[in-house]
């Protein structure tokens, strides 16, 4: 008496199993390569991206014979020192650039300031011209805050002393007072200062 024999598994179909077995671990490595590589890119880019300080103006380096260079301010040599405030490092555009080693820019400012003396004698008219040693971003902030530029200059003009003016140190005296205004409005407003003098390009005293 004969009994059927019912095999466990076809051998074909066994062998088509693990291929897709094989087939489907292998899919899953690639995906998980690919999702691996992408993360890995992902923060490579964003290891690129534009770091917070990186708006702030640069020094631009006095160049001989060559087009100048941009520096930035944070350590290493030839450039200047930076604050940390929290987490974003902060140029500080407070110390005295030696001008030796950078480029100077002018900007004229385009009206002259008219103000009345403080003590009601007369009028003061005074044209302007700042000094900065860093690249174009400064001068793009002077023209975006000439509001409170002008605003700021015209307070200073309006408490000189008449009889102060009339001296070389009253006149110094004067320059660093507008510097200092003119700096703290730019700090205030862009978060960054850069002016390093102001000019008279007139100043005249009714």
């Amino acid at each position: 008496m004969s009994k059927d024999k019912t095999p466990d598994a076809d051998p074909k179909k066994g062998g088509k199993m693990k291929k897709m077995l094989m087939l489907g671990i292998g899919a899953t490595a690639l995906i998980g390569a690919g999702a691996g590589a992408g993360i890995y890119l992902g923060g490579g880019l964003s290891a690129h991206e534009a770091k917070p300080e990186d708006h702030y103006p640069k020094l631009v380096v006095r160049s001989v014979g060559e087009e100048a260079v941009a520096e930035g301010e944070g350590g290493g040599e030839g450039k200047e020192p930076a604050l940390k405030v929290g987490t974003v490092s902060v140029p500080n555009d407070h110390f005295k650039v030696d001008p030796r080693k950078y480029e100077i820019t002018y900007y004229p400012m385009t009206d002259a300031f008219t103000t009345n003396l403080a003590d009601g004698s007369g009028f003061l008219q005074v044209g302007i011209s700042l000094s900065t040693f860093y690249d174009g971003k400064v001068i793009t902030n002077i023209k975006r805050q000439q509001v409170p530029i002008r605003s700021a200059v015209l307070m200073v003009l309006a408490e000189q002393d008449p009889a102060l003016l009339s001296t070389s140190q009253g006149k110094q005296q004067l320059q660093r007072q507008l510097t200092a205004a003119i700096n703290d409005v730019l700090r205030d407003k862009e978060g960054f200062g850069g002016i390093d003098n102001v000019y008279f390009t007139s100043l005249v005293i009714q």
